[in-house]
């Protein structure tokens, strides 16, 4: 079977958590310990209800409080497919675990509450799923038993919806579906009170939505983690390049080019397993060897002749800011792309959005905590790398405080 990585969002308490639980419950992948234990922990609801929402809200803080602070990940299966679903925060100072939680979605379930329509946050991770270039996107305008199942109200959040995706420049599919997370009304049974609605439920769409292939086997990639030198009596001149396939596939004869040198070679053979093999393809940790004696270290990239990366010390990217302290022009910090490290230094604020108008913001002079922000970057050695609407892989990278540590922000290349 095909597994379906899908992300839910939405802003706080719009039932993104009980939407998952609901999920489980009512296919029946919810296990009797597991059961036991959630009614156990739902005694204190008036109704005798059971909590769905503790399923995924594992901390202790987010049971208390009744919100998603980390992203949780919860795995399940049907007979006809199998699904991680990772359960992003909704509070605005937990949106960087949104964005980790959304990196290799293959469809995002964005909650809105029927009562509110479209707000900030549901702005906000529109915005960063259209970015992430997420295939599928499922509207669930939840809590409609709140709106008496009203299909005027419903058909209000569609409209405003598609207005804005109009705006954003959203390109994924979108899918749109009524439903009462709390009631289990269209998550995995048809809902009584909304005979109106004749598309698929939650579970129909996650079942029979086409996965894109997540690996790509066509744009070949392996970043350069290690160069193995063994210099024992057995292998006196053994030379291997060791890392992990990105993308794409390598065999005995294959022209290669080495980024960012530009280093022409030809591959005399690939390891797999301390096997040597006929061919090595992604995701695979693999060892290449050259038949040329050339200059190649951690960080480079080798890629098959044909293929072309960009090279540059100018960069432009976009970045989803996730430090409480601001970033301002000439900020320096360590850039990680793979397994490259280099210094960079932000050099021009391009533009931002505007997350409640969505228009585009200038005259930018510093950037907080969760902003989306288009930058221009330099670096101290030449990067190569492709845009991250061609290849995630080698289009995204992170920037790291020089001092603490810290991941401070997301990039993607344009």
């Amino acid at each position: 079977m095909d597994i379906l990585r899908f992300l839910t969002a939405g802003s706080v308490d719009d039932g993104k958590s009980t939407l998952i639980g609901r999920l489980l419950y009512d296919s029946k992948n919810i296990l009797i310990d597991q059961l036991e234990a959630l009614e156990q922990s739902s005694k204190k609801l008036k109704d005798g209800g059971v909590d769905l929402a503790l399923l995924t809200d594992g901390l202790r803080a987010e049971r208390e409080q009744g919100i998603t602070i980390d992203v949780a990940y919860k795995y399940f299966s049907t007979p006809n497919r199998k699904f991680i679903i990772a359960d992003a925060p909704g509070h605005i100072q937990y949106t960087r675990n949104m964005v980790t939680g959304a990196s290799n979605a293959d469809l995002a379930v964005i909650l809105i509450d029927a009562r509110n329509g479209i707000i900030e946050q549901t702005k906000r991770h529109s915005i960063i799923c259209s970015l992430l270039q997420i295939p599928f996107i499922a509207i669930a305008v939840n809590k409609m038993d709140l709106v008496d199942h009203s299909q005027e109200r419903y058909n209000q959040i569609v409209d405003e919806f598609k207005k804005m995706a109009d705006v954003i420049g959203i390109t994924s599919e979108v899918s749109f579906i009524p439903i009462s997370a709390l009631n289990g009304d269209n998550i995995v049974d048809r809902s009584a009170s909304m005979t109106w609605y004749e598309g698929p439920t939650m579970m129909e769409l996650l079942e029979t939505v086409e996965v894109q292939e997540s690996i790509n086997l066509e744009n070949s990639r392996m970043p350069i983690q290690y160069v193995l030198r063994p210099q024992t009596e057995e292998n006196p001149d053994y030379r291997g390049y060791a890392g992990k396939i990105e993308s794409g596939k390598f065999k005995k004869g294959d022209k290669i080019t080495i980024y960012p040198s530009g280093v022409k070679a030809t591959i005399a053979a690939v390891e797999c397993n301390n096997q040597i093999v006929e061919e090595v393809f992604a995701p695979q940790s693999a060892v290449v060897h050259l038949e040329e004696d050339v200059d190649a270290s951690r960080g480079d990239m080798i890629v098959v002749q044909d293929e072309i990366l960009k090279v540059d010390r100018d960069i432009e990217a976009v970045i989803a800011w996730m430090d409480e302290k601001p970033l301002s022009l000439g900020g320096r910090y360590l850039l990680q792309q793979n397994s490259r490290v280099t210094d960079a230094i932000v050099t021009e604020f391009v533009e931002g959005i505007d997350v409640n108008t969505l228009e585009k913001q200038n005259g930018i002079l510093s950037i907080g905590l969760n902003e989306l922000v288009s930058v221009k970057l330099k670096t101290a050695v030449p990067l190569a790398y492709d845009s991250y609407s061609k290849l995630r892989n080698t289009g995204g990278a992170i920037l790291i405080d020089k001092t603490s540590y810290a991941t401070v922000a997301a990039v993607l290349f344009k």
